[in-house]
């Protein structure tokens, strides 16, 4: 397929060619030129092009695109006489609701920077990232004021309210008697920093860039086929790469977004039935929790409308992916890649229904090699350092650091291999690779052979030293509710399912494993054995 006929198909796909009122795509047009790709322009021209569309469904009701972009500007007015300017960073700690929307295309829309944090920052963690960061604001949900105690409270901003005892100004109050007139551009674009799940130290702040044209979001279509006005549960957090990409990338096709604060697999699945949702944004572990929700609610709830389940943040199981499609339908699309790289690969349906486990396939102007430790790429089958190329890759650290490159390609961190399809599988992070009696061992094929074992519902796998060894997996395992285990049990089902070498010597139970929002297991705070 040529890249014309390939780029009118999505454009098409997502509704950018559909015919509409000329008046509204002249509008919409201008903003686009005017601004240029960024969320101010795509939120402008969603309400030029559908202003009565609902843009927000959240637990405050429903907000239509006018109404946004109204909110927005008012907003951008405000956060204004509150001195932020050009260059200027406000750090963001919310969940899933219309005012952390708000804020962040505010924010983008006066050239200031949205330091987005995850909800599970410490009091510790927000005050060193905003000094850090040289935050001037600090926008938060009432609930994590306990976290700012350390900020200074003249800087600081209520975005969700649960009552009226904080004292403290909020978004809407701030912006309730400012115009809804539409701001010129800046001087200098707005940006996002996204800071690293942190799972083993401080995060580090990773400057995201802005597309410079519509190659990347149609890369991204091209293998995920959102279509034009479609409804998006969105569950996985906006403070992550993989909600923001959604978000960001969605609103060229003008959905309505399904915000919750709160992730319940029932809600959500009453969601998708009651909003007729064709999409679905989740990372693995939400995966999990909804083939584990209650039966009564799957067997109500009509969830027929789903086509797309886009699940990134971390390593998706295929036992996993194939049970939420037998259970709900054949809708998942696997997003390998990470705040960092951008996409690496994309699996479809089809691609996890033939070869579960795989990370999908390279998508349209990105480059996947896998190299040896000498920089030589490596025949299909063999195991190597997986490197990309694409547009959408992050534009360093923060503190002015960045991954390594090799001619031109940026190292994953991970290691894998390709099939002789074509299709990409990881077999873990390079870091995590331990040497296990003369063999080189990756927790990931222990994690992915305990994980369907019937009577358990989570599990990580990690590397320690042994002095026969030299080192040898280790598991934390959790047991499903009602069953019974012990470490014989786990490893005589591991002698059945891996290699000799790969079966855990220790095993350690517990009631549930120390994750981050977007399922990462924080390994710092897993128990040592003994």
């Amino acid at each position: 397929m040529s890249d014309l006929t390939y780029k009118v198909k999505v454009l098409r796909q997502i509704g950018l060619l559909a015919p509409q009122p000329p008046h509204r795509l002249l509008k919409a047009g201008i903003k686009l030129a005017t601004w240029g790709p960024g969320f101010p322009a795509a939120v402008g021209a969603a309400a030029a092009r559908f202003p009565n569309q609902a843009a927000i469904i959240d637990d405050a009701g429903e907000l239509t695109w006018k109404e946004l972009s109204a909110e927005i500007n008012r907003t951008s007015a405000a956060l204004k006489k509150r001195g932020v300017g050009v260059g200027d960073g406000v750090a963001v700690l919310c969940r899933n609701h219309r005012h952390m929307v708000v804020a962040m295309v505010s924010i983008m829309q006066i050239g200031g920077k949205v330091l987005l944090l995850n909800t599970m920052a410490s009091a510790g963690q927000l005050s060193e990232l905003a000094k850090r960061e040289s935050a001037q604001l600090t926008i938060l949900d009432q609930e994590f004021l306990e976290v700012a105690k350390d900020v200074d409270r003249e800087a600081v901003v209520v975005a969700w309210e649960d009552d009226d005892s904080h004292g403290l100004p909020t978004l809407s109050s701030l912006a309730a008697d400012e115009s809804s007139k539409d701001h010129k551009k800046p001087e200098r674009p707005g940006g996002i920093v996204i800071f690293t799940s942190g799972t083993t130290g401080l995060p580090k702040g990773a400057n995201r860039k802005e597309p410079e044209n519509l190659d990347p979001l149609l890369t991204f279509f091209g293998s995920i086929p959102y279509r034009g006005n479609s409804t998006v549960v969105l569950a996985a957090p906006l403070f992550h790469s993989w909600g923001l990409l959604n978000f960001g990338f969605g609103l060229s096709t003008v959905p309505t977004y399904v915000l919750r604060r709160r992730f319940k697999p029932e809600q959500v699945l009453r969601d998708i039935d009651q909003y007729k949702a064709k999409v679905l944004v989740v990372v693995p572990l939400m995966m999990q929790r909804l083939v584990d929700a209650d039966p009564a609610v799957i067997e109500k709830t009509d969830v027929s409308s789903l086509t797309i389940t886009a699940s990134s943040g971390s390593a998706l199981a295929g036992g996993l992916a194939t049970h939420f499609m037998d259970t709900f339908t054949d809708s998942v699309y696997n997003f390998y890649g990470a705040t960092e790289t951008g996409w690496v690969s994309i699996a479809s349906p089809e691609d996890l229904r033939a070869a579960p486990g795989t990370a999908g396939r390279v998508p349209w102007r990105t480059v996947v090699k896998v190299l040896d430790t000498d920089g030589n790429e490596v025949p299909a089958g063999e195991t190597g350092v997986i490197y990309v190329g694409n547009e959408m890759q992050f534009g360093g650290y923060t503190d002015g650091n960045s991954k390594d490159f090799r001619d031109g390609l940026m190292h994953s961190g991970d290691v894998g291999y390709f099939d002789e399809d074509g299709r990409l599988f990881v077999a873990g992070r390079d870091d995590d690779m331990i040497i296990s009696g003369g063999e080189n061992v990756f927790p990931r094929e222990l994690e992915d052979a305990l994980i369907d074992h019937p009577d358990i519902s989570d599990v990580v796998v990690t590397g320690i030293p042994d002095e026969s060894w030299g080192h040898c997996l280790a598991a934390y395992v959790v047991v499903k509710n009602g069953k019974s285990l012990d470490q014989d049990a786990v490893v005589a089902y591991a002698k059945e399912h891996v290699a000799r070498f790969a079966v855990p010597r220790k095993v350690k139970f517990l009631d549930e494993l120390p994750r981050n929002p977007t399922g990462k297991v924080m390994k710092r705070e897993l128990p040592d054995f003994d």
